[in-house]
This record gives C-alpha cells, sequence and structure tokens, in this order.
C-alpha cells in the first residue's frame, strides 16, 4: 500500500516538476579587441578577478600620437589667431572699397576730370576689390584648414583613448597580449566580465514550453520570484528538441557553482 502511493506520489511531482542544473555564470562575458594598431607597452595582469576602475590595464604605445595632438594644438591656435587678423583686415578693406566706388562713381561723370585721372581711380578701385577678394579667399583656406586640423585633433583623441584599454565597473577575466606584443585592428586583447547580474542557463522541452507560465521557479529547492528572463522558440543545434532559456538572478559572492533549478506547478492553483 504505501509502495503504490509512493510511485503515485513521484508521478504527480514528476507531472508538475521538472528538475534542471545550471553553473551560475556571469550575465556578460565581453571581449575586447584592438581599435588601433600599436605595440602594447603594459597589462596590468595583477588586476585579473578583479574589477576595473577607469584606470587602463592594458596601455598600447600613444607617445608619437600625443606628440601629434600637441603639434596639431598649437597649429589650431596660430590659425585662430590669423582668422582673427585677416577678419580685421577685411572690414578695413571693405571699409576702404566702399569709399573708393563712391569717389569713382563721383569723379566718372565729371567732364573736368582727364581720362588719366578718370583711369586712375578706376585702377585703384580695381585694386582694392582684388584685395578684398584675396583677403577673403585667405579667410577661407584658413578656415578650411583649421576645420581639418579639428577632425584631426579629434581622431587623435580617439586613438590615445583607444590606446589605453579601460573597462570600468568590469572583472577582468583574461588578458590575451604581452607588453612587446605588436598589435593590429581586431586583435583579440582581454575578455572582461559583467557580474552586476547573473545568468542561469536551462534547456526545455516543448512541453516546459506549453505550461511556462503556470510555473514557479525553485533554486535550491527554494521558491523564488525569479521568472525565465529569455526563451528562444527555436529548438537548440546542440541540444536537440529543446529550447535555451535563460533567468537572470541577482549576482552570487561567488560565480560558476551548479544550482538546482525546478518548475513546479503553482500550489495555488490547486486550492
Amino acid at each position: 500500500m504505501f509502495k503504490i502511493l509512493g510511485i503515485l506520489l513521484l508521478f504527480t511531482t514528476l507531472a508538475f516538476s521538472k528538475v534542471y542544473y545550471s553553473k551560475v555564470q556571469p550575465y556578460e562575458i565581453r571581449d575586447i579587441s584592438s581599435n588601433v594598431s600599436g605595440e602594447v607597452i603594459f597589462t596590468d595582469e595583477n588586476m585579473i578577478g578583479k574589477k576595473l576602475s577607469k584606470k587602463a590595464f592594458i596601455k598600447i604605445d600613444d607617445v608619437l600620437n600625443r606628440d601629434e595632438l600637441k603639434s596639431v594644438k598649437e597649429k589650431i591656435t596660430y590659425l585662430k589667431a590669423t582668422l582673427e587678423t585677416d577678419k580685421q583686415i577685411l572690414k578695413n578693406l571693405e571699409e576702404a572699397l566702399k569709399r573708393k566706388k563712391v569717389n569713382f562713381k563721383s569723379i566718372e561723370s565729371l567732364s573736368i576730370k582727364s581720362k588719366v585721372e578718370k583711369d586712375r581711380e578706376f585702377y585703384e578701385l580695381i585694386n582694392s576689390e582684388n584685395s578684398y577678394l584675396a583677403t577673403q579667399k585667405e579667410i577661407n583656406s584658413l578656415k578650411t584648414n583649421i576645420s581639418d586640423l579639428l577632425l584631426k585633433e579629434k581622431q587623435l583623441s580617439k586613438m590615445i583613448h583607444d590606446k589605453n584599454i579601460t573597462a570600468d565597473g568590469f572583472v577582468l577575466y583574461t588578458i590575451k597580449v604581452k607588453p612587446g606584443s605588436v598589435v593590429n585592428i581586431g586583435t583579440p586583447l582581454a575578455s572582461v566580465a559583467d557580474v552586476h547580474k547573473a545568468l542561469l542557463t536551462i534547456y526545455l522541452d516543448e512541453d516546459d514550453l506549453k505550461h511556462l507560465n503556470q510555473r514557479v521557479l525553485y533554486i535550491n529547492d527554494k521558491k523564488s520570484n525569479y521568472k525565465i528572463s529569455r526563451v528562444s522558440k527555436i529548438a537548440d543545434t546542440k541540444n536537440i528538441s529543446r529550447y535555451k532559456a535563460q533567468v537572470i538572478i541577482n549576482a552570487p559572492k561567488i560565480f560558476s557553482q551548479v544550482v538546482k533549478i525546478e518548475l513546479k506547478k503553482d500550489a495555488d492553483e490547486n486550492k
């Protein structure tokens, strides 16, 4: 009699509960690749397994970039000063040109002025216009040069930033380069982990999916308030006929532990 009851209880439990096991993984493991080329001059391997800050844990040689950036900034300063001077010159030329136009117009129809005098005034007017246009052309050229240098400044600043690798708030998982290594764009540098949260991954069968909303998650035999956060409706390529599901949980003190997960029917539904 007791044996029969035990068997019935076992089948009842299996009908309403599925047991899985999952390793507690960081919420995300992110690979960092180089955005630049250069020689690695520093790696802080003492930070492996520790939470990173804004301080660089990998540095790629940026001495020439910093020297070039300094030169570019100086050129921008000089060109901007020249631009302001040329703007003042242009303003003076514009005022002089207005007066020469008025003077030429006033003598153009006078019969008492000789042709030589009128021609002289005309040539002076033309020279003033040419000086005005030449200065305007120089101003436009200066603006173009300054614009190009400002773009160069941004590019160099980004390059210097990209040569000092940081991952504030992440835990350093691995460093894949050594000092003295020469890297190119796309070279893997390190892997970092987001440990603000944790991730449990299980593989459900089709029946699990159908009753997912009616199930409560138990973790290590304790009822939890967690829900399935992500579920794929496409069968997994390795776990045939099963569907990948993930649960986002609070970060534990220690990762990589294996936990027991059960999908149980809510007891309230039996009342």
